[in-house]
């Protein structure tokens, strides 16, 4: 079980580098500024999330989906652990 919450760990984490690469390359062809914001500066990417919606959604939505399987995993593997501890 702990293999499972594992991959699904990793699995997550590749789906929100694909959609953070996604985002970032949506940021770039707006302006190189926005693309070099959104990796410097804090707070710029959510800025640009807002003002440009409906080219940053997609790459928004797929890092939440990611972050909702790790999120899974980290759960699986939380009640792993809590399940297999040996009281005294």
């Amino acid at each position: 079980m702990e293999y499972v919450s594992i991959g699904l760990m990793a699995i997550g984490g590749i789906v929100i580098l694909v959609g953070t690469i996604m985002f970032l390359i949506a940021a770039f062809s707006e302006s190189i500024l926005w693309g070099l914001g959104s990796i410097f500066v804090p707070f710029v990417a959510l800025v640009f999330l807002c003002m440009h919606w409906d080219v940053a959604k997609r790459p928004f939505l797929i890092k939440l989906a990611g972050l909702a399987v790790v999120a899974v995993g980290v759960v699986l593997m939380m009640m792993m652990t809590h399940s297999t501890k040996i009281s005294p």
